[in-house]
């Protein structure tokens, strides 16, 4: 890859289509060129469900260690299978997308199922970006890995969450309210229908 493309990757004008690249293999071969002309590539990773503040505070603290920030995103299929079956509540396209609208975030991938259960290390061992960056609360890499992982990367960062709350917790939030409105509506049209009946007797 030439300069004039990783300009155009990085440029404010770039598309979505020009920053998202799901193919491992190119990605890899981006983020060399990106480190041999002098960039310093970060990545990490998540679901980015119902993207709120501590993601975009997370992403922000991940793109100052460095110049490029690689975010690889969950798919649908991985993240119902570690979230459960009515996860996510965004699609993955759209969590791609939004993604990069912030500024922040430079390129972003998929991370899929099926290579994540070959190998859930596959990302960083592929890209060998300079900084990996993870959260104290993510269950894949345990913190006793973190010399295993330096194998493969620069150096690892490890953060706090970044918010008070998380997408898991405000979706608990959603439906519990829901159920509760639901029992509210249901408590009430019963007790019309025995009004009108007790009226009618």
């Amino acid at each position: 890859m030439n300069t004039t493309n990783i300009k155009g990757i990085l440029s404010v004008g770039a598309s979505f289509e020009d920053r998202f690249i799901p193919d491992i293999e190119r990605l890899a071969i981006v983020t060399k060129n990106l480190q041999d002309s002098g960039y310093k590539v970060v990545l990490t990773q998540g679901v980015y469900d119902l993207i709120h503040e501590g993601h975009g505070k997370y992403l922000a603290r991940a793109k100052e260690q460095g110049d490029i920030l690689v975010v690889g995103v969950d798919t649908d299929e991985l993240t119902r299978k570690r979230k459960g079956k009515n996860r996510p509540v965004v699609p993955e396209t759209e969590r791609l997308r939004m993604l990069t609208l912030l500024r922040s975030v430079d390129i972003v991938t998929l991370r899929t199922m099926s290579a994540s259960e070959e190998d859930v290390d596959y990302l960083h061992k592929a890209l060998r970006p300079d900084v990996f960056v993870m959260s104290t609360t993510t269950k894949d890499f345990p913190l006793e890995k973190r010399v295993e992982i330096e194998k493969h990367v620069g150096k690892v960062e490890i953060f706090e969450p970044q918010a008070e709350t998380s997408s898991t917790a405000r979706i608990r939030n959603l439906m519990i309210d829901g159920v509760a409105g639901l029992e509210a509506e249901l408590s009430k049209t019963v007790q019309e229908y025995l009004k009108k009946i007790g009226s009618q007797s």
